[in-house]
């Protein structure tokens, strides 16, 4: 779990969250168990929050593992909503969808198994909101692609931005992840604040979250954050 959010603030917020499914606490235990590369719980609830505030009805997920954040953002959508959630190893693809039954959410999510670099061309858009959670070393090169997946007002939520702190110079010690992960992710970070298409705006929420709302060409570049 990152800490950028103090144990004890963490604890407290996590008592007051509710669970849109119950199956979504096995999920999360299954995923801690096995050392799976799940959301925090409070960035779960963030994508749910998110698919319920923007009215989506079609998500794309880069990036499935065993389906815990497509389980939050699904049990959002309405019952004609679909969600695409893209996963390049094909044992955790069969795990999610699993889950995804046990959640009763199966009929609204469609598992693609193949590498998303490879597989985001073919898929057409537009989507409502677009998940990135993806290899780090690839936020940068999929970036344009994801924009022109988005429709208008459209919302890129992108996870791993704060990457336990290390992005920031000199403020993690003892850095404990992939220096070449941590240099991308800065990149990344800068072009996305940067980006006239974009609004974009990140939250300390887990281990950093950014949400960016595709804006119109008409609207200018404004403020990021």
């Amino acid at each position: 779990m990152s800490q950028i959010t103090p144990v004890p603030v963490a604890d407290y917020l996590g008592g007051l969250r509710s669970l849109p499914h119950p199956h979504l606490a096995q999920m999360a235990a299954d995923g801690r168990a096995q050392g799976l590369p799940i959301v925090d719980d409070a960035t779960g609830a963030l994508l749910h929050a998110l698919v319920r505030a923007t009215g989506a009805r079609r998500v794309l997920e880069i990036g499935t593992a065993i389906g815990y954040s497509a389980a939050w953002m699904a049990t959002a959508l309405p019952g004609d909503g679909l969600l695409i959630t893209l996963e390049r190893e094909a044992e955790r693809a069969e795990a999610a969808r699993r889950h995804f039954v046990a959640a009763g959410v199966d009929a609204k999510v469609n598992v693609m198994i193949g590498d998303a670099s490879r597989y985001l061309h073919k898929i057409a858009g537009p989507f409502d909101l677009i998940f990135q959670d993806a290899d780090k070393g690839q936020y940068g090169p999929m970036l344009d692609r994801l924009v022109s997946l988005l429709s208008p007002r459209g919302v890129l939520v992108t996870d791993n931005m704060l990457w336990n702190g290390e992005v920031v110079p000199g403020f993690v010690t003892t850095p404990g992840r992939n220096a070449a992960d941590t240099a991308a992710i800065a990149d990344y970070n800068r072009r996305l604040a940067g980006d006239p298409r974009l609004y974009t705006t990140v939250l300390p929420v887990g281990d950093g979250v950014g949400v960016s709302v595709r804006v119109a060409a008409e609207a200018g570049r404004g403020t990021h954050e």
